[in-house]
C-alpha cells in the first residue's frame, strides 16, 4: 500500500490547514487509517498519535491536544484521509505522516510525510 500525503505547509497561529492521504488500497474492507506527527528534533520511531478512523464503521479517535480542533475524515470510495487542522498552535509543528493498518493482519504502512508549520 502507497500513501501520498499532500496539503502541509506554513500558517500563522490560529489559521487552519487541510492535510489529504491518497492512498493505492482498493481492496481491503477492514482496516483503519490515522495521523502521526513527528516533532521537531523527535526521531521517526517517536512519532505521536493525532487521530483515526475505522475504515468500516467510521469511528474515530483523536489525541486530547486536538478535540475540537482537529476532524479526521475518510473518502471509503477512494481510500483517501483527510484531517482538517483549525486554530492551529505553535506546537502543532511537526511532520504529519499518514499511517494506515489492515485490522485483520495487523500490517502497518506510512507515508512519508508532509511537513506543517505554524509561527506565533
Amino acid at each position: 500500500v502507497q500513501l501520498v500525503e499532500t496539503g502541509g505547509g506554513w500558517v500563522q497561529a490560529g489559521g487552519s490547514l487541510r492535510l489529504s492521504c491518497a492512498t493505492s488500497a482498493r481492496t481491503f474492507s477492514n482496516y483503519e487509517m490515522g495521523w502521526y506527527r513527528q516533532p521537531p528534533g523527535k526521531e521517526r520511531e517517536e512519532r505521536v498519535f493525532v487521530a483515526s478512523i475505522m475504515g468500516r464503521g467510521g469511528g474515530t479517535s483523536d489525541a486530547d491536544s486536538v478535540k475540537g480542533r482537529f476532524l479526521v475524515s475518510l473518502d471509503t470510495v477512494n481510500t483517501s484521509l483527510y484531517l482538517q487542522m483549525t486554530n492551529l498552535q505553535t506546537e502543532n509543528t511537526a511532520h504529519y505522516s499518514c499511517r494506515f493498518e489492515t485490522t485483520t493482519t495487523r500490517v502497518v504502512y506510512f507515508g512519508r510525510g508532509t511537513q506543517v508549520v505554524v509561527s506565533p
